[in-house]
Order: structure tokens, then sequence, then C-alpha cells
């Protein structure tokens, strides 16, 4: 098989995508609300599990950060509730759209799974360990990640985020510690029809 990745440059950075699904679904629908928009159930959006831009996860959402044109891997964590087949259905949806989907069932549906952060915080730290990245792109806005973002950069990594601005989810301890930081709203929601 032929491959149709463009390929890759000495000289830009391989990165991993990283995102909190679970975070960034409860804050677009937030700002959703905010905005007195619906955002409906499509390929791009579960309520409460999924959601993500019409694009391929595996390209950058920023065009200035150095990066290879593909992304090395991109993770997506998220949780839910309901039977096997249904976490099931919901890995097939998120791999469908091209990322490597980490679901985890809820138990409760008022309980963030603190599995999502530990699962991702695990992961990030083991692939930058592994040199497997040059650059790692959270989609993130949670200060619980303050730590890991640190300990990303002590391995000698940059760390960029992309993730809503402060006043919807954005931590500043996130914001100030991260190498560069990508505002979500101008890409992201416009293509989910949320004005920015």
């Amino acid at each position: 098989m032929i491959s149709t990745d463009p390929p890759m440059s000495p000289y830009l950075r391989r990165w991993m995508l990283f995102v909190d699904g679970e975070n960034l679904t409860l804050r677009a629908q937030a700002l959703a609300t905010k905005n007195k928009v619906t955002i409906k159930p499509s390929r791009q959006y579960i309520p409460d599990v999924f959601i993500w831009p019409k694009r391929d996860p595996r390209v950058p959402l920023a065009g200035d950060w150095a990066c290879q044109p593909r992304a090395v891997r991109a993770y997506y964590y998220t949780s839910m509730g309901g039977d096997e087949d249904k976490l099931r259905g919901i890995r097939a949806h998120i791999k469908d759209v091209g990322f490597e989907p980490v679901v985890f069932k809820k138990e409760s549906r008022t309980r963030k799974t603190k599995g999502v952060d530990i699962s991702l915080t695990t992961d990030m730290l083991s692939h930058a360990y592994q040199n497997n990245y040059d650059t790692a792109i959270l989609v993130a806005g949670d200060g619980d990640y303050t730590p890991l973002i640190a300990a990303v950069k002590r391995l000698g990594k940059n760390v960029n985020v992309a993730f809503f601005s402060q006043d919807n989810g954005l931590s500043d301890a996130v914001f100030f510690g991260c190498d560069q930081f990508f505002k979500l709203e101008a890409v992201f929601l416009r293509e989910l029809g949320i004005p920015s």
C-alpha cells in the first residue's frame, strides 16, 4: 500500500495530540448554551461524550507550531455510561474520526471520571520519556494538568495547549505553563456553528 501522507521534514518536530475529550465536550456544550446555539448530534458530536471539528485530528490545528504535517498519534480520552456494546460503539466512532480512543465506563452520570486524567497523564509522560515525540499538543484547560506540563517540559519536550479562552474554562496555570497556546474558539467552534 502506498502512503498518501506528506513526507516528514527533518526540520519539523514530531508531535502527538492528547485530548481530554470529557472536559472538551462539557466546555463546548457550556459555550454553546451560553451563545444560545444548539449543536446537533453528528459524526463530530455525541452529547456529553465526544466533540471534534470536521478535520483530521492528525493534522495540526495551528500552522505556526513548526510541527510535522501529521501527528505520530492522536489520542482522545472520554467516559460514558452504558453497557459494553455501547462503549465499543463509541470507541469505533472515535477511531473512525482518526483518534486512538480511550473510553472509560462512567458509573454515575454526575461524576467526572478520574480515569481520563490519569490515563492521559500516563500516556503523555510515557511517550515523552520514550522519546516518541518532540511536541505534545494537549487539548485541555484543567489546572490539574499543570504538573504534567512541567514534567514533560523537564524531559526536554515542548508542550503546546489548544483550548478555549480563560473565560471558557482555561486555567491560568495551564496558559502560563505551556510553551505555546492556541485558542480554539476561532477554528474549532466556527466549524460547529458556534460564534466566537
